[in-house]
């Protein structure tokens, strides 16, 4: 199972999203062609309703920690509540920062 699919499946299984991408943002920086190491994750969840944003990361991090210690490098959260992903991007995917190391 690729590293992609395995956040895609434990983050539906934690927090039942309405809305969930989960983008290799890989080939944007300085790594072998096909490495699976930097991800931007865009997730709409009830959970994350009152939760300040700080909160939310750390939600999602502790689901994701296995994968935070052996296999991501980078991790984008994009995390909203239903009403904020209504309001500001139901129709387009925030942008990730572009990437400042690696002596690219």
């Amino acid at each position: 199972m690729t590293v992609a699919a395995i956040i895609e499946q434990k983050l539906l299984k934690a927090f039942e999203p309405s809305h969930l991408e989960v983008i290799n943002e890989s080939n944007n920086h300085n790594v072998p062609p096909g490495s699976e190491s930097h991800f931007k994750v865009v997730i709409v969840a009830k959970a994350f309703e009152k939760e300040r944003l700080i909160k939310r990361h750390r939600l999602v991090n502790t689901v994701l920690a296995e994968e935070l210690a052996e296999k991501i490098h980078a991790l984008a959260l994009h995390t909203y509540t239903e009403s904020q992903w209504k309001e500001q991007y139901a129709s387009n995917t925030p942008s990730s920062p572009n990437c400042l190391g690696g002596g690219k």
